[in-house]
């Protein structure tokens, strides 16, 4: 009798854990176990290049290349393409944080991780494997575009932290201010 009570408040004890994840799961929007999806997850990587082009028309395509099954040229498999398919998928960084963007650039200029060309994106379907054109398109371009590219793909694939985020105001006064004192009797 005893081990059948304890059965069924357990039971009931699970059975009404349940009902109430399931509620404050629709309070939020999320998933039955607590876990909201993330923004970058509901934006495809294959379609941000488009938008990267949008924002940074002088961007280098690196479009020139010949797809192995039609033998035309791969309009759509460009730099940003390929760099963002090498992030993602590759590398496996997150898409929404600047220092994983950073990161990747690195690795096209050779100053982080090795790439390896038998992984790179368009080594399957293209005639030649893009890799050495585009880290030479990446190391072309200025410190500024380079944070540019980085900056526009962080907004793209994280619209809400452009919302959140202040620029520091940069001071307009040009003499300098001397430095207050007693921040140590605050202490006290």
């Amino acid at each position: 009798m005893v081990v059948k009570l304890n059965s069924a408040l357990i039971m009931v004890l699970v059975v009404g854990g349940l009902v109430v994840s399931f509620g404050t799961s629709q309070l939020h929007r999320s998933s039955f176990i607590g876990i909201r999806p993330a923004l970058a997850q509901r934006i495809s990587p294959s379609d941000v290049w488009q938008l990267v082009y949008q924002q940074l028309p002088d961007l280098p395509k690196e479009n020139q290349y010949v797809n192995k099954e039609t033998g035309r040229v791969a309009e759509n498999n460009t730099l940003a393409n390929r760099l963002i398919r090498y992030h993602v998928y590759v590398k496996e960084r997150s898409p929404i944080y600047r220092l994983d963007w950073k990161l990747t650039i690195a690795d096209y200029l050779g100053a982080n991780e090795i790439m390896y060309d038998t992984t790179y994106p368009g080594n399957d379907i293209l005639r030649q494997n893009p890799i050495e054109g585009d880290r030479a398109a990446v190391s072309r371009l200025s410190r500024r575009q380079r944070d540019a590219l980085v900056q526009t793909l962080v907004n793209i694939f994280n619209p809400n932290e452009q919302k959140t985020r202040k620029e520091p105001r940069p001071s307009t006064s040009t003499t300098p201010q001397t430095p207050q004192t007693g921040g140590a009797e605050l202490l006290k």
